[in-house]
């Protein structure tokens, strides 16, 4: 990683390498619930970018640059009504094509409406959440991505959302760094209270596993691998896919539907969203031990503060840096729980935001158990270079490519080639068979 590597990797905002490759894919950037018809237009950050949200008389979602192309007052104040938003400094109102469609502060006869116009963005609804694409294709832009656990009706799925105050890269990286896990999160499980066949089994009793890496049409897959019986390995696979997108190992492959999409609001802060099935879903860590108690430090649900209307005010967790993410120190001490932190997504919040917004990747010292994150962000800049070079995005004209990924945990003889076994497991996995048709996505200049 030289600091041309970092800064390219890093930087989002339009005009950077990654910002202007990671604008070729759609982003998920709200729950569709967020936007009332005709109600209160949101603040939203992308990427850099301060937008204006709304869904107007019709129910279309709109997404505009915050500013009014008149005198460059907020939008974000605008009057909702009628198929627009209105200027409440002048009047002036923009549908969700930006196009202005009124303009009652000039005489009729002077009215040069037609030749204004706001920065619009494509916006869609799917499966609840809104989709916004912000690449250059706003006449006839590339379909929604076939993320498999985004294709999942509403009834099936569970979807949260937390913002991580660091820079995606980091916050992505804990996805695919599966040997924290045994520390991070577990590292005060004794083995010995781990019932056979738990979840948590392997991954107490051997803490550091060896790896697997391959390129993948869809970013890169990781098999990590740890030798529990004489002829058997327990093999943990996961996934980074195209732009921001990972899969974790976190249940039983053939069942585990899930993703989560790590969307940069800036240069430092980052959207997570975790999508997870619901009906037969994956095991999780909280199935009990033999104590009849879960894992200690999971609590199921963190603290949020209350949402507000600034540009940064969605889904922020109450644990952050000063408060030392409410650690506990004598349940530290004690090794109650490991990080002293109770919650595992705070756990990994806290040791990303500690890492500062962006981190110096000049200071970090990689060991074999970082390869799948090397040979990340190695895949990530070299994509994001070739399509500054005029190469395709990969995946944007071919989303198909991500069903292929699916990530998960299972047991398979050691005869069987690593590649081998996970097209075996996939063979045999649930699948979502049905995917929603591409909804129609309103038109933008």
């Amino acid at each position: 990683m030289t600091p041309k590597d970092s800064q390219d990797l890093t930087r989002v905002a339009a005009g950077t390498v990654m910002g202007d490759f990671m604008r070729q894919y759609w982003i998920p950037a709200a729950k569709s619930s967020e936007l009332a018809t005709d109600g209160t237009p949101m603040r939203l950050l992308l990427l850099g970018e301060k937008l204006v949200a709304f869904r107007d008389s019709s129910g279309r979602p709109g997404v505009l640059d915050h500013v009014c192309p008149h005198r460059n007052a907020s939008l974000v104040l605008g009057r909702n009504e009628e198929d627009g938003i209105r200027c409440i400094y002048h009047g002036w109102k923009f549908d969700v094509n930006g196009r202005c469609v009124d303009m009652p502060s000039v005489p009729p006869s002077q009215c040069f409406k037609d030749k204004v116009q706001a920065k619009a963005y494509r916006a869609a609804d799917r499966n609840g959440i809104l989709w916004v694409y912000m690449g250059p294709r706003q006449e006839d832009p590339p379909a929604l991505p076939m993320v498999e656990a985004t294709l999942l009706e509403l009834q099936d799925v569970d979807i949260s959302f937390m913002m991580r105050s660091c820079n995606w890269l980091q916050s992505l990286e804990g996805d695919i760094d599966t040997s924290h896990f045994g520390f991070l999160h577990v590292g005060h499980l004794d083995p010995d209270d781990v019932p056979e066949g738990h979840p948590l089994e392997h991954t107490a009793g051997e803490r550091a596993p060896e790896y697997h890496v391959r390129d993948t049409p869809w970013g890169t897959t990781y098999g990590a691998y740890r030798t529990v019986k004489p002829e058997t390995i327990y093999w943990r696979f996961a996934n980074y896919m195209f732009p921001f997108w990972t899969q974790t190992p976190q249940g039983e492959f053939p069942v585990n539907i899930q993703a989560r999409a790590w969307v940069p609001l800036d240069d430092s802060h980052t959207m997570m969203i975790f999508w997870r099935r619901r009906t037969n879903g994956p095991r999780g860590t909280n199935e009990p031990l033999k104590n009849g108690k879960p894992l200690a430090g999971a609590r199921p649900q963190a603290d949020f503060h209350p949402i507000d209307t600034s540009w940064l005010g969605r889904y922020r967790v109450v644990a952050e840096e000063s408060n030392d993410w409410l650690i506990d120190r004598e349940a530290q001490r004690t090794n109650r729980i490991y990080s002293g932190i109770d919650h595992i997504a705070l756990q990994d919040q806290a040791v990303t935001e500690s890492m500062g917004a962006i981190t110096d990747h000049a200071h970090e010292h990689l060991g074999p158990g970082d390869l799948m994150i090397a040979r990340t962000r190695r895949r990530a800049l070299q994509a994001a270079r070739a399509f500054a070079a005029g190469e395709p995005a990969p995946g944007v004209d071919a989303p198909e490519v991500m069903m292929a990924a699916r990530s998960g945990f299972f047991e398979m003889h050691q005869s069987v080639e690593w590649q081998q076994a996970y097209a075996d497991k996939m063979r045999s996995a649930d699948r979502v068979l049905k995917t929603q048709a591409q909804p129609e996505a309103v038109p933008a200049k």
